[in-house]
């Protein structure tokens, strides 16, 4: 098989999440550890970083990845789900992984993959620790899938691990209350390893991660107790702030810029630089240059694509990748906080999340573009728009994302901005990025 012809074997032959959904989902870790030990267990032999939770897992393994990659070490990423192409998943130093692995580990391995029937998940896990092993990464970044306690990534014993937050997410799988997500957050803390959480969130969340870190013998730290962020601003495309200790009020960080410019980067930067000082401690050398220089070049260092990017000037165009009630919350309040003559949306959703009040995000005077990502789980355009009409948003429905974008350009005034998102397979099919 050639590269192609292997993916296609890949996404044909094994249950894909992004396609199927539920019918995809296999939690635990047996299948992975089984894969992982006849491949002789390459996820031991390298050093990693473990990155959970509901929204900001993404944004905080690449500035993780870019930091340490700025401080001289061979870093790997793995993250899911890729927007592109498949080989966004598995990077070195920001180089995605080369087909010809792919090819070979797949061909060398298809047999015992028939027989284990592990799901496309699964195997890529244990395609990305094969990759790292044979690449001799320093470290690497593995972003969690869904969840964390029965997540494939967690056969991992990681230096350090690290969740953003919770909010809810995947209910069906992780649970209908914050206090039961959290306890599949906290499932990556592991014994005597520190765990760093990026937010300060609901009690009966930090009570979960306090009783998980106290049972593990792990040393806890929350990036909101230890650093905050202030005069945060946009200059240049690019996030501006000063980060101060929380606890001595002194100026650890000045004129610190973030090449990720969303707002909801503010939540997501103390605990990356909370979980930078740890790693300190344990004996990585990271400089405060590499982390002024590996925050600054994030996009150009891992290939970060589709969080808060900027597509146009006049009208604006602006696509992001959140897709849950927490993370749309976020974008929708620097989206209309734009100085704009009228705002625009093009949106379309998966149709196996309850979107309700998700659209009750929305603005009410806003004009609707309403679309369907080129994926199996897709909500009908058409429905989303009978949806959409119960929220009193309105506007006409179209095939696909660019004939969507299109037209809201085509109606727009220089003065304009436009939002593109609602799903990460919509803001995927974009063919501007």
């Amino acid at each position: 098989m050639d590269y192609q012809e292997t993916i296609d074997y890949l996404y044909s032959r094994l249950p894909v999440f992004q396609n199927i959904g539920a019918r995809a989902f296999k939690p635990g870790l047996h299948t992975t550890l089984q894969l992982c030990n006849h491949l002789g267990n390459p996820q031991e032999k390298f050093k990693t970083i473990h990155v959970g939770g509901t929204n900001g897992k993404g944004s905080t393994s690449h500035m993780l990845a870019s930091i340490m990659q700025d401080a001289g070490y061979k870093v790997g990423l793995y993250t899911s789900p890729h927007l592109k192409s498949f080989t966004e998943r598995i990077r070195v130093n920001g180089i995605s992984i080369d087909e010809d692995f792919i090819v070979k580990f797949t061909s060398v391995n298809k047999s015992y993959i028939e027989s284990l029937s592990p799901s496309f998940f699964e195997v890529t896990v244990a395609m990305a620790f094969s990759y790292f092993e044979k690449c001799e990464v320093d470290v690497a970044v593995i972003e969690v899938g869904m969840g964390g306690r029965l997540d494939s990534t967690n056969i991992i014993t990681p230096v350090l691990s690290v969740i953003t937050n919770v909010s809810y997410d995947h209910v069906q799988f992780l649970g209908d209350t914050l206090g039961k997500i959290a306890f599949e957050k906290a499932g990556i803390i592991k014994n005597g390893i520190p765990v760093i959480v990026s937010e300060k969130q609901e009690i009966e969340i930090s009570e979960v991660f306090d009783q998980a870190a106290l049972e593990r013998n792990s040393e806890i730290a929350y990036g909101a107790d230890v650093f905050t962020v202030s005069n945060s601003s946009h200059k240049n495309g690019a996030l501006s702030l000063d980060i101060v200790s929380k606890a001595s009020g002194q100026l650890i960080y000045p004129d610190l810029n973030l090449d990720l410019a969303g707002d909801y980067q503010l939540k997501n930067i103390c605990g990356v630089l909370t979980a930078i000082e740890k790693l300190q401690e344990t004996g990585f050398e990271i400089s405060r240059e590499a982390v002024y220089s590996g925050l600054s070049h994030v996009q150009s260092n891992t290939g970060l694509k589709g969080r808060w990017q900027k597509l146009n000037d006049k009208p604006l165009v602006y696509c992001d990748t959140a897709h849950n009630y927490a993370g749309v919350s976020e974008t929708m309040r620097q989206f209309n906080s734009l100085v704009s003559k009228q705002k625009r949306f093009v949106i379309g959703f998966v149709s196996d999340k309850d979107i309700s009040s998700i659209l009750n995000l929305f603005p009410k005077d806003g004009i609707y573009y309403f679309c369907q990502p080129s994926n199996l789980r897709a909500l009908d355009a058409l429905e989303l728009q009978q949806k959409a009409l119960e929220s009193d948003l309105k506007g006409n429905v179209y095939p696909d994302v660019n004939k969507a974008l299109e037209a809201a350009i085509l109606d727009s005034d220089q003065e304009d901005a436009i939002y593109v998102g609602g799903s990460t397979f919509v803001v995927a099919d974009l063919d501007q990025l």
